[in-house]
C-alpha cells in the first residue's frame, strides 16, 4: 500500500524556472495565482495553488496545486501538498521546529476547514492568502466546509500570523475564468455550499 500525490510534470517544469527568491509578498502571490490558474487550464485539478517560503527572504520551498480529482483523493488540497512536499524536503514533520527560520504559506484562497486543520499541525509560522472563504464560494459554488467562526485568532493564539486579501482581486478573477470553464465543481457527492437559508 502507498499514499502518494504526484505533482503534474508541467509545475515541476515551471517550478525549475522560478527564482531561488521572492523577496515581496505580492510576487508570491502573483506566482501562486498563476500556478492556480495554469492547474485548471491544464485540466491537471481546481484552481488551487499555494506556495511554501521563508518568510524573511523569500526562498521557495515547495508549490503545491490542487490534485483532487486527478490523484481521486479528497485531501489533495494545494496547501496540504505544499504543506507534505515542503515537510519532505526539509525532512522534518514540524516546520516550526528550527526557531531561526519563519516557514509561510501562500494560497490565492482561504484556507477550507480541512486546511485550516492542517496549519498548526503543520509548524508554519505565517499564513498569506487572497480571496476570501466566502468569495470562493460565491463565485465557484465550492463548499469551503464550518470554519471556526475566529479561526484567525485561533491561528494567531498559536503564534501564526495571518495576513489576508492579498491580490484578492486576481485570485477572483481565476476563480471567475475556473466558473466559465464548466470544469467540475468537486464538492461530496457533487453537492453545492449549504443553503443559507
Amino acid at each position: 500500500m502507498q499514499y502518494q500525490i504526484e505533482l503534474p510534470s508541467w509545475v515541476v517544469k515551471d517550478c525549475e524556472k522560478l527564482p531561488t527568491c521572492l523577496p515581496q509578498l505580492e510576487d508570491r502571490m502573483e506566482t501562486i495565482i498563476r500556478f492556480a490558474r495554469s492547474n485548471f487550464e491544464y485540466e491537471t485539478g481546481g484552481p488551487f495553488a499555494a506556495g511554501v517560503f521563508d518568510k524573511t527572504t523569500g526562498r521557495v520551498v515547495s508549490i503545491g496545486v490542487n490534485r483532487v480529482v486527478p490523484c481521486l483523493n479528497s485531501s489533495a488540497h494545494a496547501e496540504i501538498v505544499a504543506i507534505s512536499l515542503a515537510q519532505q524536503k526539509l525532512q522534518t514533520f514540524d516546520l516550526g521546529a528550527d526557531p531561526s527560520i519563519e516557514y509561510q504559506l501562500v494560497v490565492n484562497g482561504r484556507p477550507c476547514a480541512m486546511c485550516f486543520g492542517a496549519i498548526p499541525w503543520s509548524g508554519i509560522r505565517s499564513v498569506v492568502y487572497a480571496a476570501s472563504g466566502e468569495q470562493i464560494e460565491q463565485i465557484t459554488g465550492f463548499d469551503e466546509g464550518p470554519i471556526h467562526p475566529q479561526w484567525q485568532s485561533e491561528l494567531q493564539k498559536r503564534g501564526i500570523e495571518v495576513v489576508d486579501g492579498v491580490l484578492a482581486e486576481q485570485a477572483c478573477d481565476v476563480f471567475r475564468q475556473f466558473a466559465a470553464s464548466g470544469q467540475p465543481v468537486y464538492n461530496s457527492r457533487a453537492g453545492g455550499p449549504p443553503s443559507s437559508s
